[in-house]
């Protein structure tokens, strides 16, 4: 995919976004889960195309909805993933240790969700303050003993919590920084709030490991912007943060944590991660065009793959439920057209999400005792990288036969009887 007139600015240096990524088609809302009385209204879909800007390579969506319609009330809570509130637990003890956190620090984290993070440093004895635009979330932290604003972060809301004594030691802002509509305002809100020896972490998916991954259901219109670790630092360093450590994670298929202080200041020399990461995504061509040229095709194929395994088994008689609903879930279905011809129902532990319907494609959504009742003979993992947490948890199903298909980055089926589909790669576990 080459060149198109597209010519929006860039989300975050204002030249025009002219080249294409990826595109998925018209999608509605990944996390716009429907009641049964909303099934026979008209839903909105909006296009869902990945673009790169050429000056400063920041892949992007052009923006076509207000944040305000996405995220004031939002049917994700952190909590439901055992591995993330363990990954978040760990991360609070490092980085309490590392920064020496303690009762006279403030940590502030940006979309603090339902407290799952925040409450690690309450239990510590070190203050907080956690700050999600969704009402029902937040609502959800503060039962938990996490004070927490039901506001947008950007520049503004940052000048009043400096302006009531309250800037950072330490600011966290995991998994947000991609839905994000204004780039520029946030990471300035960022630097204002910070204390002027005070320390920021930031996870996102990282863009390389999503293409090399071909993760392209991580891709929805919640996420404005996708990172390269070399884009990151750029936008950073234009609002006078440095940054000066890095960690890949595992997380999200792949994700980067970056460490970040106000430029200038002294502190640790920064370590020579962030330069040999910043050499391997030069190596790998991340400043040109060559690696986001070849990425919708490489797309296109794993919906083929995932249709032929699908159609194949539904040939055979088999049955197939899906476990999980999460938004990348939604993108993959919509792009690949998979409704209930092909998946039956699929589960989710999120009860919010019981009972409701999965957006544009309309597969319900049952608790998880659902799979015990009905006994599919395939399993589709949607949360795909939580795939080894969820195959754990769903032992059980093997007392039936059933097999466990993963989509991502291509059709892998886990399990022990013959495949009902050749195309699909098998393996015993």
């Amino acid at each position: 995919m080459g060149s198109s007139a597209l010519g929006y600015p860039c989300r975050f240096c204002a030249a025009p976004v002219t080249t294409v990524v990826c595109d998925l088609g018209m999608s509605p809302l990944c996390e716009s889960y429907l009641t049964a009385e909303q099934l026979n209204q008209m839903e909105p879909f909006y296009p869902l195309r990945a673009d790169v800007c050429e000056r400063c390579w920041l892949v992007q969506l052009e923006r076509y909805v207000a944040p305000e319609a996405i995220f004031t009330e939002y049917a994700y809570f952190s909590s439901y993933s055992d591995s993330w509130v363990r990954h978040a637990r760990d991360y609070t003890g490092m980085v309490a240790d590392r920064l020496r956190l303690g009762p006279d620090s403030l940590v502030v984290e940006l979309a603090s969700n339902d407290g799952y993070l925040l409450q690690h440093f309450v239990a510590r004895g070190v203050p907080v303050l956690g700050i999600e635009p969704a009402r029902n979330v937040a609502a959800a932290a503060e039962e938990r003993g996490v004070p927490t604003l039901t506001r947008f972060f950007g520049v503004e809301l940052a000048r009043e919590l400096v302006a009531e004594g309250r800037a950072a030691d330490l600011v966290v802002a995991n998994n947000v920084l991609a839905q994000v509509p204004d780039l520029n305002d946030f990471v300035a809100g960022i630097k204002l709030l910070l204390k002027p020896g005070g320390v920021v972490t930031v996870e996102f998916p990282h863009l390389v490991r999503l293409m090399e991954g071909n993760q392209f259901d991580t891709i929805y219109h919640e996420h404005f912007s996708y990172f390269s670790f070399g884009a990151a630092r750029r936008i950073f360093a234009r609002h006078g943060l440095t940054l000066f450590d890095v960690e890949e994670l595992p997380t999200h298929g792949g994700s980067l944590r970056i460490y970040a202080r106000h430029a200038g200041t002294d502190g640790q020399p920064p370590g020579e991660r962030p330069e040999e990461l910043a050499a391997r995504e030069a190596a790998a061509g991340m400043d040109t065009l060559v690696p986001y040229l070849g990425f919708g095709e490489r797309v296109a194929e794993t919906k083929r793959g995932l249709l032929d395994f699908l159609i194949q088994a539904k040939r055979a008689g088999a049955s197939v439920a899906g476990y999980g609903a999460p938004g990348k879930g939604n993108t993959l279905l919509n792009y690949c057209g998979i409704r209930t011809d092909l998946l039956d129902y699929t589960v989710d532990r999120n009860p919010y999400k019981q009972g409701r319907f999965t957006p544009g494609t309309h597969i319900p959504i049952h608790p998880p005792s659902r799979l015990a009742e009905t006994r599919p003979d395939y399993i589709l993992i949607l949360p795909w990288n939580l795939s080894d947490e969820i195959m754990a948890q769903l032992a059980y199903a093997r007392e039936w036969g059933a097999r466990f298909v993963v989509p991502i980055p291509e059709v892998t089926v886990y399990g022990d009887r013959p495949l009902a589909a050749s195309g699909a790669k098998g393996g015993a576990v």
